[in-house]
């Protein structure tokens, strides 16, 4: 949003214009400021003149010869190819030696045998308007004043990023009211009074649902002049970043950038009876918006209509068919308050993001229309030069009731690590507009309405401390009942320092998700992943429902990487997925996901073409000695991994998860290029599976190898584990070194040989002392895997 200085001077004296010590208030207010421009005139040395007379060129049809008086009873001859204007007409003066906008130099020109000393200017030409076919007519002015001194300029734009819970903010008044608290100087509170002397108006007011439209005012101005706005106003919205239209449309942008209510001017002969109707909309029912669009809508969007058809879209956009026209004499000034969220889904369906959008689906205050209107219709009556009509229609069916929070004495203290007596805090308040009574132990504050995001003690404390200043609270620690952070946050960051030390990004996706990916991960009928919970009002259908798997989110990644031609991609995320449950709310176990693909970094002779399912082992075996679990791959067929090279990763018998290579069919449907290693774990449920502490030895190790004849499907894993469970307590380590098959080995067989470590904590260990482990070992692999110890008799 911007915000004009001078407008907000308007209704508050501050106590400095520095533009960067405002900028740093507006700051500390939480109104962040992310731009300042300075505006001023665009030209210089022109100046305002009379129109005395006008002729026609002696040798040229399209063009005049006009005699102004630009100052001290002087007159000039100047040459101007303009036809809107007439003798008596007050024009803007570009006198020789005068710099227009874009830095034209004016001189004195021979147009057609007469001589022009300067040139009469229009709007584009002084660089103020985008009116280009006619010179700029002043409604009035002293000839020979300086032009640019009449505008006004300088100001100060700030371009402001409100937060969606500052609503309040959302205005130059709302601006100036922060501004004046924290300066704690007097706000000057609109004043508005209309001369409503006119007939009373037959216009009436219908409201079907109050739910979604609390309250509806409408007022008729008869009589105006549909014309341009007078040059102040054009300035001032432009410089707001709005179009000026016409002085009816831009009375009610304007009161909107004031006052921060939307509004909409009908030509109130166009609706029928002069009655509006607030109702929902009939299924299939179509209007054309003011920008030419037929749009279809639901039952679930509000409308205005008349008595028979919608002619606007509740809080979002007016109807083309009561659009305020060159030819309209009547108004009807609607100024209603909207459910921001009924405006919010209605806005995104149609695709409008209109200002009234904006506003309304933040929450506009519901006090705020009768004073709106009356401003407009104020200033209405004044630049159109209509008649403000009698009978102000004010359905109010639902009044605002307003919010209690009481605020506990220490609260502030609590949350903000600073005392503020309860005296100061009460001032702060009040000086934002809420009321704040002394209570037993506290503060019973009522909420401004206009304040819909204050609704707890915390936000009173946060609006506190905007006005004390952020910048004056001390740097303190935190405080605690326990003295280190719980099991789960330790393992999580540790998981995170290994992943990023093993060269992966981490990233955080919604957690949301379409059903179409789980589908497209090719799961089969029944899996729990297929049947995720459904969002009741989904933002899009590719955020329909609730996560139940970490893949889809990681797999677009890599999808997105390799589009903008970035091939190798490693990315990991922690995060909760949601699976239903019986209970009221679904099971959120906390997974670790990663993807992978593309060329291995590394000296560039040596890179891997591309990642594969041993990646994705290596990243489970590296991520298990980062826990100090025993845990082992179990090779497995997987949905939405490739056949054969996918494994299940077990820890205490449990399996905790899978890693892999995605499938080929559903790297294409993410449309990815290439292999892709992957996987996904529960880390849910690693608390207390830690192993003890073991501290090392000083004594030297014992470090002998064993190769064992097997069944050719005995995995590995399964030989290690009956080894650590024959070895005894001074094991140290086991792995395998070596695999071999074939002749001398009867078919169906192979070799796995492995490297033992025994190491004892309290003596040296002899290799004759390894003689009887050794038959152990045999004997237990032989019993429960059918495995002969190789080069034993």
């Amino acid at each position: 949003m911007k915000a004009s200085l001078r407008w907000i001077s308007e209704f508050v004296d501050l106590p400095t214009t520095d533009p960067a010590e405002v900028a740093g208030a507006l700051t500390v207010l939480g109104l962040e400021v992310e731009g300042i421009e300075t505006v001023t005139a665009p030209f210089r040395g022109v100046v305002i003149a009379d129109v005395l007379e006008v002729e026609p060129h002696p040798d040229a049809d399209k063009i005049r010869v006009v005699t102004i008086d630009p100052g001290n009873r002087t007159t000039l001859r100047v040459v101007c190819g303009a036809w809107n204007f007439d003798a008596g007409a007050t024009v803007t003066y570009a006198t020789v030696g005068s710099v227009l906008a874009g830095g034209l130099e004016v001189g004195e020109k021979e147009i057609r045998g007469v001589m022009s000393p300067g040139m009469i200017a229009s709007e584009a030409e002084l660089g103020i308007g985008d009116d280009a076919a006619g010179i700029l007519v002043l409604r009035d002015g002293e000839p020979g004043t300086d032009f640019a001194s009449t505008l006004p300029y300088p100001d100060t734009v700030f371009d402001l990023s409100i937060t969606p819970n500052r609503p309040d903010a959302m205005s130059i008044f709302g601006v100036a009211r922060d501004l004046a608290a924290y300066w704690d100087v007097p706000l000057r509170r609109p004043d508005v009074t209309v001369d409503a002397g006119g007939a009373a108006t037959s216009a009436s007011v219908v409201i079907e649902d109050p739910d979604r439209c609390p309250r509806f005012t409408a007022r008729e101005v008869r009589g105006v002049t549909v014309r341009k706005s007078p040059l102040w106003m054009r300035l001032r919205l432009r410089d707001a970043g709005v179009r000026p239209i016409n002085n009816v449309v831009d009375v009610s942008n304007y009161v909107m950038l004031e006052y921060g209510q939307p509004l909409h001017a009908f030509d109130l002969d166009l609706i029928p009876q002069e009655k509006i109707v607030v109702r929902t909309a009939r299924p299939g029912e179509t209007i054309t918006t003011l920008d030419d669009v037929e749009r279809t809508l639901t039952e679930h969007d509000l409308v205005i209509a008349d008595s028979e058809r919608a002619i606007g879209v509740a809080g979002v956009m007016g109807g083309a068919s009561t659009e305020v026209s060159d030819t309209t004499s009547r108004v009807l000034i609607e100024v209603a308050h909207f459910e921001p969220g009924g405006v919010l889904l209605t806005g995104k369906r149609l695709g409008l993001r209109t200002e009234a959008v904006h506003r309304f689906e933040r929450g506009v205050d519901p006090e705020l229309p009768p004073l709106a209107s009356a401003r407009a219709a104020g200033l209405m009556a004044d630049l159109a030069g209509g008649e403000i009509a009698g009978g102000f229609v004010d359905e109010y069916p639902r009044p605002h009731q307003p919010a209690r929070v009481y605020l506990r004495d220490g609260e502030a203290q609590r949350l903000l690590g600073i005392e503020i007596e309860r005296a100061t805090s009460a001032d702060y308040l009040r000086r934002l507009g809420f009321e704040a009574a002394d209570g037993d132990g506290g503060l019973d504050v009522v909420v401004p309405s206009y304040r819909p995001d204050v609704t707890r003690p915390a936000d009173l404390v946060e609006e506190i401390a905007r006005i004390h200043g952020y910048d004056r609270l001390p740097a303190t620690l935190p405080r605690g009942t326990e003295g280190t952070l719980p099991e789960w946050l330790r393992r999580e960051r540790l998981l995170r320092e290994v992943m990023v030390g093993a060269g992966y990004h981490e990233v955080w996706n919604f957690d949301f998700m379409g059903v179409d990916e789980a589908q497209r991960l090719g799961l089969p009928e029944g899996d729990e992943r297929l049947d995720p919970v459904r969002v009741r009002n989904p933002l899009s259908e590719e955020q329909e429902s609730l996560r139940t798997t970490l893949l889809p989110g990681l797999l677009r990644g890599v999808a997105i990487n390799q589009a903008r031609n970035r091939h190798a991609v490693a990315l990991f995320e922690i995060g909760a997925v949601f699976l239903a449950s019986d209970g009221d709310l679904p099971d959120q176990p906390r997974r670790l996901g990663f993807v992978a693909a593309g060329p291995v970094p590394g000296p560039s002779w040596q890179d891997r073409p591309e990642r594969e399912a041993l990646d994705a082992a290596g990243v489970a075996r590296l991520l298990l000695d980062s826990l100090r679990l025993d845990g082992h791959l179990e090779q497995s067929t997987e949905p939405g991994f490739h056949p054969g090279r996918a494994a299940r990763l077990m820890v205490d018998g449990e399996a905790i998860g899978v890693v892999g290579e995605i499938h080929p069919s559903v790297a294409e449907r993410f449309e990815i290029d290439g292999r892709v290693a992957a996987g996904e774990i529960d880390i849910e449920n690693l608390t207390g599976r830690t192993r003890r502490f073991v501290p090392p030895s000083t004594l030297p190790p014992v470090v002998f190898d064993l190769a064992f004849d097997l069944p050719e499907r005995t995995p590995a894993a399964a030989l290690l584990s009956e080894i650590r469970a024959s070895a005894g307590v001074d094991l140290e380590s086991v792995e395998v070194f070596d695999v071999f098959s074939g002749p001398p080995l009867e078919a169906g067989r192979r070799s796995i040989a492995v490297r033992l470590t025994m190491r004892s904590q309290q003596r040296t260990l002899t290799d004759e002392e390894m003689g009887p482990i050794r038959a152990l070992i045999a004997d237990r692999v032989g019993q429960a895997l059918d495995g002969r110890l190789r080069g034993a008799s």
